[in-house]
């Protein structure tokens, strides 16, 4: 059965990975817009759009085809990808980039699971990008396949949805596609990440190591990425976020270290910190450095810029708290139910402020460990974020 382009719309938008696939993309490759369109012989059709660049695209955006390059990769059926215009033999005079202003752009073909073309996937930034490496294709070719795979899902589920009577089991699927796909991007990015660690080891040329500074960087980001969405899948699974419990005699020193790197990373931020001393704690160490380092990374990114962020950590009898602090507009109380959901995002949120998963996990970490995370805004006294967490018989001093 033919599917309407607003079908197709609906099924695309009820991918909930679909963001997080469109900033990896960007995040790795540079480019800073992303988008996923609906392409036939006479339309196309943005069906999912990560804009860095006010391109001026959403969802259901419809472009005139013969201003595109997608027909040609629909004629084709294969990718284009072009690093500079400028240099590019076939396309240094085509009018698509000229009347668009991109200097690169990558598209590759998304097939649905019986053949029959659906669209592509596709990037493309004003300035030139290497695109060049043995894992961009790759990483866009696996997006795509992916893609074609949940669209089969979403499809089904939409045909069958009135009949279905436990809607747990078709969210399962979407789980173990974004499990899926952060196995399948580790791959490549550790590749990239290894390759631009050689290049400054060895190259004395200062262009070189700067060029792969930046590329290790993002490769790093972009496993964070990877890393925040496995975590996401795992606690949606049910299985929640597994742990590495041991009995750690210094976690009070792990929690001043992440304190010191936050405040590193972000110098004009006033940042203090109260840790005591918590005792011989079983617990998993890096899970709850990882919980420190998302609310953190939070205060720093909603609190007030010239505002203190206090960090406290304390044992006292048989709870252990830890708690971030930071001054700013209170969040409103409606919407404090929702923090801890998936995909969060402040509406006042750039693109660029991450997947909205950071509070997420921290209170999947928290309830892995038997705890629970609690949150409490007010002008007066800010914002403060609070893990609790009950010790055992044995942990009480």
């Amino acid at each position: 059965m033919e599917r309407s382009i607003g079908q197709d719309l609906a099924a695309v938008a009820r991918i909930s990975a679909m963001p997080a696939i469109l900033q990896v993309i960007s995040e790795t490759t540079g480019m800073r817009f992303a988008a996923v369109a609906r392409v036939t012989e006479d339309s196309w059709t943005a069906c999912a759009v990560y804009d860095r660049l006010d391109f001026g695209l959403q969802a259901g955006s419809e472009l005139d085809i013969a201003t595109t390059l997608c027909k040609e990769v629909h004629l084709a059926h294969r990718p284009i990808i072009i690093g500079n215009v400028s240099e590019d033999p076939d396309y240094c005079g085509h009018h698509t980039p000229r009347m668009y202003g991109f200097q690169s752009y990558i598209s590759v073909p998304v097939y649905r699971t019986d053949n029959t073309f659906f669209g592509t996937l596709c990037a493309l930034d004003p300035l030139p990008r290497n695109l060049d490496t043995p894992t961009t294709l790759p990483m866009m070719e696996s997006f795509a396949r992916l893609l074609a795979l949940q669209l089969e899902r979403e499809e089904a589920f939409s045909e069958t949805e009135a009949a279905l009577t436990d809607a747990r089991a078709t969210a399962d699927l979407r789980e173990q596609f974004i499990a899926l796909l952060g196995h399948d991007l580790r791959n490549p990015l550790s590749a990239i990440t290894s390759g631009s660690e050689l290049l400054l080891r060895r190259s004395e040329n200062p262009t070189i190591n700067q060029v792969a500074s930046q590329i290790l960087s993002a490769a790093l980001r972009a496993s964070r990425l990877v890393d925040d969405v496995l975590d996401f899948a795992r606690g949606r699974l049910g299985n929640g976020v597994p742990l590495t419990l041991s009995q750690c005699d210094d976690l009070h020193l792990t929690l001043r270290q992440v304190v010191a790197e936050i405040q590193a990373a972000h110098p004009d931020r006033s940042i203090s910190a109260y840790i005591g001393a918590l005792g011989s704690l079983r617990c998993d160490r890096d899970r709850l450095a990882q919980l420190l380092s998302n609310l953190l990374a939070n205060a720093v990114a909603h609190g007030a810029r010239t505002g203190r962020i206090k960090v406290v950590a304390l044992r006292e009898d048989d709870l252990l708290t830890v708690a971030v602090s930071n001054e700013g507009m209170p969040i409103p109380p409606e919407r404090l139910p929702g923090l801890f959901q998936p995909f969060w995002r402040s509406s006042e949120d750039a693109p660029k402020s991450g997947l909205g998963l950071g509070l997420y996990i921290a209170a999947e970490i928290a309830r892995s460990h038997g705890g629970a995370m609690q949150v409490e805004s007010t002008e007066a006294a800010g914002t403060t974020f609070t893990f609790v967490m009950p010790l055992a018989p044995d942990q009480r001093s």
